[in-house]
């Protein structure tokens, strides 16, 4: 469980989270799933606003760098993210454009960062500690999870061919985009796993609009 408050500009007012997450491993890949729960411990206030509605999924993995040398020194990370802030759509674009970048080039030189400190003794904090607890997961069962999430979409693709279209667009836009996606990631096992099933969650929204 982890909560934390975003700042926001003057005229918004800060965003708070209360996340549930949890990691596995496999091989030299790590995936991290986290969504919003809810947590009596932390009441809900006024200020900042809760994010009730937040999904974010990672897949990070050592691959060949650009030296193309076959050693896996280099590392791929994967995000798959959504989350409902309550600001209108046309704000929530500029943020991400202007900030997006900015965010992204913090990864690296906080990476080295922590390498510095871990390399001097330093102790670990407790959200490094925390994130240390995962689950270990074999490629076969990677394989078989795939193919359970393949199946149950291709199902509810079918049943839902039923319905009127109006309400099908957001789910279709939503799970054909994953499909498409996760069809174009070859190397990943978790990775298009992850995917559907996050996707399938959206879809459950669309029913609702």
């Amino acid at each position: 469980m982890v909560h934390w408050v975003r700042k926001f500009p003057f005229f918004c007012s800060d965003r708070e989270y209360v996340i549930g997450r949890r990691i596995w491993e496999s091989g030299r890949s790590y995936y991290c799933v986290t969504k919003g729960v809810p947590c009596s411990s932390v009441p809900r206030r006024n200020k900042p606003r809760r994010v009730d509605l937040y999904y974010s999924s990672w897949c990070v993995r050592a691959v060949e760098s650009k030296r193309r040398d076959g050693q896996l020194t280099a590392c791929e990370v994967l995000l798959f993210h959504y989350e409902d802030m309550g600001i209108p759509w046309e704000i929530a674009k500029l943020g991400v454009r202007q900030g997006m970048w900015g965010a992204v080039k913090k990864i690296d030189p906080g990476l080295r960062a922590y390498q510095r400190e871990r390399a001097a003794g330093a102790p670990l904090s407790r959200c490094a500690f925390m994130a240390q607890i995962n689950t270990k997961v074999s490629a076969d069962y990677l394989r078989s999870l795939e193919s359970m999430t393949a199946e149950t979409s291709e199902t509810e693709n079918g049943s839902s061919s039923q319905k009127q279209l109006g309400r099908n667009i957001p789910r279709l836009v939503i799970v054909g985009g994953a499909i498409a996606l996760a069809c174009t990631l070859d190397r990943g096992l978790m990775t298009k796993a992850l995917i559907f099933g996050v996707a399938r969650r959206f879809a459950k929204m669309g029913r609702r609009l």
